[in-house]
């Protein structure tokens, strides 16, 4: 009996430990970015001269002279409503460099700015130090004067120049790493497919990187530009470390703009918008990174700022001031106090361990169930309805591991906003087919979906059977086949099927050009019996 006891708890102690090696923990890197949770995106651009939201190359470089560019407002607006970082977007799609380099002609060092001297990235580099914030850049991976067009991650559409674009990126790229301090987040907008491995091992070893891949720092896409991030929000993805950025475009109010525009004052998002966003995006774990849009003198809007610092004062209104704080699973108060605001955090050094959980709160009726979740990860910020409490405790009803929760926080938060945006959306029925429209061989279908992929998004079709024919009978709509035509060419990698529910997902990550249609294509046969039905589309958004 003993030695099957000796075996049974040596088994035991194997499978234990075996469950701890799968416990994914993150990088330093991964840590720092965690403890940002805000901040500042720059799209400038010779978009900004021109009204669009990607450069044309439309705009004669000696029009380009921002005289009043100051990267000491760029970061005095960040830290305004609480940024510790700044990603700079220092090439975007047209390729317009705001660095001295001599890979391309259009660059800052052939505009009249500081008569062909000046270097924002350099400036805003001695800013960030000054100011105690990190530096990221945007290094866009394409370029469209080789072909390298939007969204295919430099990929040139004619093969011949693709080894001469690599080269050009590679020295970019190592340009923007090696002069300018240490760069924290490296955004790759759309991927890459330029070999550049070797150059961050060299150079950003210590950086996230937003759509890279293994064995990098990454940090993903959350799926939208709305500023909102789904919940629970796991950071182990691919059984990788691969926390959630947000991204959202200041000018979100009935519109969507990442670069400035003359007269859109009215598309500037609300304190309550922010504020929102705030608790739908930090609150939920994620980084929220907040889009500022100089104009062409270079600075930020005077309206701008005074909405940033709206935010910043709202948010230190709320949250600067807890009426109780502690590392622990316990609070304790010296009497009855009000409370509607809970902020939860783990300790990530070992993992996101938390899996269920509830707080409860010690009233005159003892202890009661006042909120409960899943994922609580880097915050966890949940509104209750107002209530009395001697106490808060917190109780794992399942995890990983032992969670250590680094601090619980709780909060009486007059209400001052009023609330109300809602963030779903309904499906569209796109097009429906009868009993006879499909055999039981393969027939190619188009679906024109310009009119409804209009934003940045996933969307989601789904194919609902409505009524059949032939009772017991295999009536399914099976898909063979599927490709999506975007950005003027079939962008397989956009899109998935999801077999359980027979349903595609679309991705759109680059703002829709009114010139470039979006096409389904599908190859598709059903079962013996017949049906009819709709063909759905909807944007997944998130509460």
């Amino acid at each position: 009996m003993r030695k099957l006891y000796t075996i049974i708890t040596i088994i035991f102690v194997i499978s234990y430990s075996q469950a701890q090696q799968k416990i994914i923990k993150p990088s330093n890197a991964h840590l720092r970015w965690h403890n940002w949770e805000q901040i500042m995106f720059i799209h400038f651009d010779p978009a900004t001269w021109q009204n669009r939201e990607y450069d044309n190359r439309s705009t004669p470089l000696k029009r380009i002279n921002p005289t009043k560019l100051d990267t000491d407002q760029w970061c005095a607006v960040a830290q305004s409503w609480g940024a510790k970082a700044i990603i700079f977007v220092a090439k975007h799609v047209g390729g317009f460099c705001w660095w001295q380099t001599e890979t391309t002609e259009y660059s800052v060092r052939n505009t009249p700015y500081k008569d062909g001297l000046g270097d924002p990235l350099a400036e805003l580099s001695e800013s960030c130090e000054k100011y105690g914030l990190h530096l990221g850049v945007y290094v866009y991976s394409g370029d469209e004067s080789w072909g390298a067009t939007i969204g295919s991650g430099g990929k040139t559409t004619d093969p011949s120049k693709q080894l001469n674009y690599n080269k050009i990126y590679r020295q970019q790229l190592t340009e923007v790493l090696s002069r300018y301090g240490k760069i924290k987040e490296l955004w790759f907008d759309g991927g890459c497919v330029v070999p550049v491995d070797d150059i961050l091992e060299k150079y950003a070893a210590d950086a996230v990187i937003f759509g890279g891949s293994e064995p990098h720092n990454v940090v993903r896409w959350v799926g939208s530009e709305d500023g909102y991030c789904f919940y629970p929000n796991w950071y182990v993805h691919n059984n990788l470390w691969q926390p959630v950025e947000v991204d959202v475009p200041l000018l979100k109010n009935g519109g969507h703009k990442w670069f400035w525009t003359p007269n859109s004052d009215n598309l500037l998002m609300t304190t309550e918008q922010f504020i929102d966003r705030y608790y739908k995006s930090v609150g939920r774990g994620a980084v929220l990174l907040l889009n500022s849009t100089p104009d062409t003198t270079g600075l930020i809007p005077a309206s701008h700022v005074a909405r940033y610092k709206e935010f910043g004062e709202e948010l230190n209104r709320r949250f600067s001031k807890p009426l109780a704080k502690i590392a622990g699973r316990e609070i304790k108060f010296y009497g009855p106090t009000k409370i509607n605001h809970i902020i939860t955090s783990e300790d990530l050094q070992n993992g996101q361990l938390v899996k269920k959980y509830r707080i409860e709160g010690k009233t005159d009726r003892g202890w009661q169930v006042l909120t409960t979740g899943e994922s609580i990860g880097h915050k966890r910020i949940e509104r209750i309805d107002d209530v009395e409490v001697s106490g808060l405790r917190i109780v794992f009803e399942d995890s990983l591991a032992s969670p250590y929760i680094k601090n619980f926080e709780a909060y009486y938060v007059v209400e001052n906003l009023s609330w109300g945006e809602s963030s779903l959306g309904l499906p569209i029925t796109i097009m429906n087919w009868q009993y006879d429209d499909f055999e039981q061989q393969d027939k190619y279908v188009e679906i024109d979906l310009t009119k409804y992929i209009t934003e940045i998004g996933t969307y989601e079709i789904d194919f609902l059977e409505t009524s059949r024919l032939d009772d017991g009978r295999d009536c399914k709509l099976y898909i063979r086949e599927w490709s999506v035509e975007m950005y003027g060419s079939i962008r397989d990698e956009s899109i998935t099927k999801d077999e359980k529910h027979n349903r595609l997902k679309i991705v759109r990550s680059q703002q829709t050009l009114d010139n470039f249609p979006t096409i389904l294509k599908l190859k598709i046969a059903r079962g013996e019996g017949r049906s009819a039905g709709d063909i759905t589309i909807v944007r997944q958004k998130y509460e």
